[in-house]
């Protein structure tokens, strides 16, 4: 069996009912599905998905797609070495390029799951567990209570503005029993300092963990978040590879790893990613905010095979489209997904539904975190007043 072609498939997704941010969503414009089909000389065909600028990364899967014609699919980790060390002369690639590899190594294993007669979790070591505990999103206490009356039993509530006001009402809402969890990224990002002043209110919401407290560039920022605040700490779904996650690990900076299955690297390196972080005692809880299905499924058959499984992003509600664009749609029950028995992944893509809905476009701003008067300014960074990180105005 050769791998005879490799295409990509991409579209315009449509916002998710609902997100944690306070503001307007970058995805409520800007939602890209990329899915990359590869296709064997048997005619067996697997299915990936990269994220990581999608509309970009497409480029990136065409331009490397010729180095793996002819290449044996079940040759994994070397096709795998070999795209990376293809792309090494363009320097440090980062997410985009992390997004090809995790689309044509994801596709690969489900070849060789579809292959075997197999899924893929069962590829990767085994199933350790039948069910993948999930949470979602909401930015009022409303909402929270909605999702833990559909049986979901940890809530992420997101942006800077007001957020301490927003989580302890959302806290109490829930009650101590459900998961609770704070995601702080920007735009614009807050400094150390500004996340240092809200310890005592943070400590008092017994958070699951709190997400990129500073901007992934700022590790030394992350050093100083962590030695002050006694809250777990998040972050890892803005780099690729298991380099990208390295220093996370090697420090002790987290105790949850966020890899985004979309532009980790595939499979191949959120395995390994899931052994490192384990022998920190760090657990797995994947990003998938932005991702389409596809990954999806593949972040399910990981957590299915690996033990320090946290939990699974998912947004609650999505968009309709999302339970047409791959079948069979996953099943949500109790708060939690059910791990798929189909070979390979278990999934197959709707290229009418793909053709329906071309992109427009792939980038967006998020609004509604800069203080008043500012939000021209575009800053990646911005000092924030206590009072308005914990719901009192002051702009």
């Amino acid at each position: 069996m050769r791998i005879e072609r490799i295409e990509t498939l991409l579209m315009q997704a449509q916002p998710p009912g609902v997100t944690g941010w306070a503001g307007t969503s970058a995805l409520a414009s800007s939602r890209n599905w990329l899915f990359v089909e590869v296709t064997t000389d048997t005619g067996l065909t697997g299915v990936g998905e990269g994220s990581g600028w999608p509309r970009v990364v497409a480029a990136a899967v065409d331009d490397l797609a010729h180095l793996l014609i002819g290449e044996d699919p079940f040759d994994i980790e070397r096709l795998w070495q070999k795209m990376y060390v293809a792309m090494m002369g363009h320097g440090q690639t980062g997410v985009v390029g992390g997004g090809a590899l995790s689309a044509i190594d994801m596709a690969l294993w489900d070849i060789k799951g579809k292959a075997l007669g197999t899924p893929v979790w069962n590829l990767l070591g085994g199933r350790v567990r039948k069910t993948i505990p999930i949470y979602s999103h909401a930015r009022t206490a409303d909402e929270a209570r909605s999702l833990v009356q559909r049986g979901i039993k940890a809530i992420k509530v997101g942006g800077i503005a007001g957020i301490v006001e927003r989580a302890g009402a959302i806290r109490e809402a829930i009650g101590p029993d459900c998961h609770l969890m704070i995601d702080l990224h920007g735009p614009p990002w807050l400094t150390a300092a500004n996340v240092i002043s809200l310890k005592r209110d943070l400590e008092a919401l017994d958070l699951t963990f709190l997400e990129d407290p500073v901007a992934p560039e700022d590790l030394e920022g992350l050093r100083r978040v962590r030695a002050h605040l006694d809250v777990p700490l998040a972050a890892g779904e803005r780099v690729a590879t298991m380099w990208g996650s390295a220093a996370l690990l090697d420090e002790g900076l987290v105790d949850v790893l966020q890899p985004d299955p979309g532009r980790a690297g595939g499979l191949s390196q959120l395995r390994k990613l899931a052994v490192m972080a384990e022998s920190r005692f760090v657990t797995l809880a994947p990003h998938a905010g932005s991702l389409g299905p596809v990954a999806e499924y593949a972040a399910i058959h990981l957590l299915a095979a690996i033990p320090n499984t946290l939990m699974l992003e998912r947004m609650e509600p999505d968009w309709e489209g999302r339970a047409r664009v791959a079948l069979p749609p996953l099943v949500v029950r109790d708060g939690a997904i059910e791990v798929p028995d189909a070979p390979g992944l278990g999934v197959s893509i709707d290229r009418d539904f793909v053709k329906a809905h071309p992109s427009r476009r792939n980038t967006a701003i998020a609004k509604g975190g800069w203080r008043e008067g500012t939000e021209s300014e575009y800053v990646y960074v911005q000092s924030q007043h206590g009072d308005r990180l914990r719901g009192k105005r002051r702009d």
